[in-house]
């Protein structure tokens, strides 16, 4: 099997709030079009580690590197036109727009008109081209005219995925999508990600606490514990890492199932 390439990597990487490590001399790479998920209890640095690679927050030490370009610390804005995608755990939608403006609205981010907000939208061909693609492939186009505040929980989760899908990413950063859905919500949203992970060849990095859905889709998994890498491999291989199951799991999930 030829290898893949590495799409993004940390270099002891680390984030001190005074004195507490929240994420601690952690490095990682990860490959070009997989989907690699980074798990742990809570506390264990999963969402420092996700803002430090959004650029959220700027590390304290060590470096970001994104197809081998140091993004160290770069704002949010130049990560989406570099092709870095992020969700976060509360839904991060406009509320009294539409599904449709939700998603026209990022469309435009790439393009070169993205700031001429009083053009004719009509005119902007490439943007609601991409907007209804976007809207179909999130399974969204019934509710393309209704605002996003009155949709269900987990079509909001749809619709955050759009928009991240809009100005089309090469690497997702998913943090906890499943977050507030109900249990019979979560696998459709998940065949969703996986489909756009394999179909259009996207990195996923995804933060999950449902490990039933972690050991399903997940590529390679990163265990962190105290802000540090516990461990690394595939899930069959966390499954049968006892040191995962003794500091994480306290053997309350069998992982072998």
């Amino acid at each position: 099997m030829t290898a893949r390439e590495t799409i993004i990597e940390t270099q002891n990487l680390s984030k001190h709030f005074g004195g507490l490590a929240a994420v601690d001399d952690v490095s990682i790479k990860i490959e070009t079009g997989t989907l690699h998920a980074i798990i742990g209890p809570n506390g264990a640095g999963k969402t420092t580690f996700f803002n430090l690679l959004s650029g959220n927050l700027k590390p304290t030490t060590g470096k970001v590197f994104y197809k081998g370009q140091d993004i160290t610390g770069k704002p949010i804005y130049r990560m989406i036109h570099m092709g870095i995608g992020r969700s976060f755990q509360i839904t991060n939608i406009f509320p009294n727009l539409t599904v449709h403006e939700n998603i026209r609205l990022a469309s435009q981010a790439m393009e070169d008109k993205n700031f001429r907000f009083l053009m004719d939208t009509t005119k902007m061909q490439t943007v609601e081209e991409r907007t209804a693609i976007v809207i179909e492939k999130v399974g969204l186009s019934r509710q393309a005219d209704i605002p996003a505040r009155v949709l269900p929980h987990g079509d909001q989760r749809k619709l955050e995925l759009g928009i991240i899908l809009a100005p089309d990413p090469e690497l997702l950063l998913l943090d906890e999508p499943t977050a507030g859905m109900a249990t019979d919500q979560v696998p459709e949203l998940i065949t969703l990600i996986q489909e756009v992970q394999q179909s259009d060849d996207k990195t996923v990095i995804l933060v999950e606490h449902n490990m039933n859905v972690v050991m399903k889709v997940s590529d390679r998994i990163t265990v962190m514990h105290q802000g540090k890498i516990l461990a690394e491999g595939t899930p069959a291989e966390i499954a049968a890492n006892h040191e995962v199951q003794t500091a994480y799991l306290g053997g309350l999930y069998d992982l072998n199932t």
